[in-house]
C-alpha cells in the first residue's frame, strides 16, 4: 500500500531550497562558498520593526488574533494599497498569512478545482505549478522569449486558453527574470482574462525592487472588471527584509476572502501575534530602508550586468526589477543540474539551476548578496565559462 497520497507523491521538491541548503551546508563545513542563489535580502529588517514587536511581546501580545489578521494591520495594508496601489479593498477583504507563498497557495486551494487549467508564463516562480499541482488542477506553461524581455504576449495567453482555462498566474517584477510589465502589456492581458473570466492571481511581492524606467503597476487597479477577477498576493520579505518573518497577505474581491479566510480557520489560523505588530510598524513607519535598498540593488544590478555582457558563452538580457539575472547558459552545452553542480563543487559558486524555472538552459544568478562576494563569484563565474 502507498502510504504518501498520489497528489503529494507527484510533487517536485524546491531545487531553489535545495541548492541554498547544500551550500549552506558547504559553508558551515568551513568551504568558501560564494552564494549568488539567494532569494532574500542580506540587510537586517530595519530597527523600529524589531522593536515594534519586542514591545509588542513585552506587553504580552502574544495570544490568538483573528485569523484573517489583527484588525489595525489590515486597515493598514488596506490604506497601502490605496494610496501606492490604487487598490480599493476593505480590510474585510484582506488576509493575512504566513508569508505572500502562503497566500498564493491559499488563493489557489480556493478558486482551482480537480482538472482546472492554470496558465504560467515561463520561466516561472518554482512554487506556482507544483501549487496548482496540490490542488488537482493542471498548469499550462507558456514559454516566454527573451526577445520580448520574458513577458507573456497578449497572443500567447489567448492561444493557450482552452473551456478549462480557470486561472493565470502574472508575477510583476517577475522571479526568476526581472521582468517588469508594463501598464499597457498588463491591461491588454487583464482585459483579455476579463472577456473570458478568467481569474488572475496577481504577485507582486517585488514591488518596491523596480530600477530605471520601469514603474509597478497593479494588475487589479486597472478596471473594475479586473479587479473583480483579480487576487492581489504581497507580503513584507523583500521590500522590509523580512524573510524570515513569514508575514504575506492577499486581498480580493469578497467571497474569494472569506474562502481563503475558511481556509486558514481550519489550517494555520492566525499569523504570528507579536509579527503582526512588526509589519504594523513596517507600514506606518519610516520608508526609507525601502528607498536606501533599492539604491542599494540597482547599484549592484548594473555592476552585475556590465560583467556578465562580457562574459563569453553566456546570453543575458538585462533585468528592471526583483534582484535576479537570468542567465543564458545554452552554448556551454550542459544540463542546468550538471552546470550549476561543477560550479559549485569546482568554483565554490552557488547559483540555482534553470530547471528549477522551467528552462534547462539557463541559471539564476542572485545579487542580493555584498559587492565582495559578488566580484568574487562572479571571477570564478567568468572562469567557469571560459573553461568550457
Amino acid at each position: 500500500m502507498d502510504i504518501i497520497s498520489s497528489r503529494i507523491a507527484n510533487l517536485s521538491p524546491s531545487l531553489t531550497l535545495k541548492v541554498t541548503n547544500r551550500a549552506k551546508a558547504m559553508k558551515a563545513n568551513g568551504e568558501e562558498i560564494y552564494g549568488l542563489a539567494g532569494g532574500e535580502p542580506e540587510m537586517d529588517t530595519p530597527e523600529l520593526i524589531k522593536q515594534a514587536a519586542i514591545e509588542a511581546l513585552n506587553n504580552g501580545q502574544t495570544k490568538y488574533t483573528p485569523t484573517a489578521g489583527m484588525m489595525p494591520l489590515r486597515e493598514a495594508i488596506a490604506e497601502k494599497l490605496l494610496k501606492e496601489n490604487g487598490l480599493h479593498y476593505e480590510p474585510s477583504q484582506i488576509i493575512v498569512s504566513c508569508g505572500a507563498k502562503h497566500s498564493c497557495f491559499n488563493a489557489i486551494n480556493a478558486l482551482v478545482d480537480e482538472g482546472d487549467e492554470v496558465i504560467i508564463p515561463a520561466p516561472y516562480w518554482v512554487s506556482y505549478p507544483e501549487m496548482v499541482r496540490m490542488v488537482g488542477g493542471k498548469p499550462v506553461f507558456v514559454e516566454t522569449k527573451p526577445e520580448n524581455s520574458w513577458k507573456l504576449t497578449v497572443e500567447q495567453f489567448e492561444e493557450a486558453m482552452t473551456p478549462r482555462t480557470k486561472m493565470l498566474i502574472i508575477n510583476t517584477p517577475t522571479n526568476p527574470t526581472g521582468a517588469v510589465y508594463t501598464e499597457e502589456e498588463l491591461r491588454a492581458l487583464g482585459e483579455l482574462a476579463a472577456s473570458e473570466d478568467i481569474l488572475i492571481l496577481s504577485d507582486e511581492i517585488y514591488e518596491h525592487l523596480v530600477y530605471g524606467n520601469a514603474k509597478h503597476v497593479s494588475m487589479g487597479a486597472l478596471s473594475d472588471e479586473i479587479y473583480n477577477l483579480t487576487v492581489t498576493i504581497n507580503g513584507f520579505s523583500k521590500g522590509y527584509s523580512m524573510t524570515g518573518w513569514r508575514l504575506g497577505y492577499l486581498a480580493a474581491p469578497t467571497p474569494i476572502a472569506k474562502a481563503v479566510q475558511l481556509i486558514q480557520d481550519h489550517t494555520t489560523s492566525n499569523v504570528c501575534s507579536f509579527a503582526q505588530y512588526g509589519a504594523l510598524a513596517a507600514l506606518k513607519g519610516d520608508q526609507s530602508f525601502i528607498t536606501d535598498m533599492r539604491e542599494e540593488y540597482d547599484m549592484r544590478r548594473q555592476y552585475v550586468y556590465g560583467r556578465l555582457k562580457k562574459i563569453p558563452n553566456i546570453k543575458v538580457v538585462e533585468p528592471q526589477g526583483a534582484f535576479y539575472f537570468l542567465v543564458d547558459t545554452s552554448e556551454l552545452g550542459l544540463t542546468s543540474l550538471n552546470l550549476c553542480d561543477k560550479l559549485l563543487e569546482r568554483y565554490k559558486v552557488a547559483a540555482i539551476p534553470g530547471i528549477a524555472f522551467g528552462n534547462d538552459k539557463s541559471l539564476r544568478l542572485s545579487y542580493c548578496t555584498t559587492l565582495d562576494v559578488l566580484k568574487e563569484g562572479l571571477d570564478r563565474f567568468e572562469d567557469f565559462c571560459r573553461a568550457h
